[in-house]
């Protein structure tokens, strides 16, 4: 009876073992095969007569279960990338194909139009202040715009 008690204990042990190890060297692969070792220990719970073969094989079983559903579900779904990922720390691209109004007047190709609460220096031909512009392309810190 203890032996049985003692068991799944003993699969709990593995498995935060098997995860401390993952936390050191990461990975994914360790993380899996201890949710392995942890499920074993919940089904020795639950069964307690089991003999240390079948816990063994359960272990084999639910670690290689476990490390299917990583690679199979939950790896692909990691690797998915947002489309605007790209232009995440380019702000200025971010803003290709938006309108926005003139605070300051193109003269001359150069001008300024509010863009949320700030203002940016466009490039374009020459219009008054209060004209809506669409940004059309990015270059450095300045917007290329057109006549929207």
């Amino acid at each position: 009876m203890f032996a049985s008690v003692a068991a799944h204990y003993l699969w709990w042990i593995v498995a935060l073992v098997l995860i401390a190890i993952e936390v050191i060297m990461p990975g994914y692969f360790m993380l899996w095969i201890g949710i392995g070792a942890a499920a074993t220990g919940l089904l020795v719970l639950l069964m307690p007569g089991l003999s240390l073969m079948a816990q063994a094989v359960m272990f084999v079983v639910l670690a290689f279960v476990s490390c299917a559903v990583y690679w199979y579900a939950v790896r692909p779904a990691l690797q998915k990338r947002d489309e605007s990922d790209g232009r995440l720390n380019r702000r200025g691209e971010q803003l290709i194909g938006r309108r926005y109004v003139l605070i300051e007047a193109i003269v001359n190709g150069r001008g300024k139009a509010r863009v949320g609460d700030g203002q940016w220096l466009v490039s374009g031909p020459d219009m008054p202040v209060g004209s809506t512009v669409e940004v059309v392309a990015v270059e450095g810190a300045t917007l290329q715009v057109k006549p929207a």
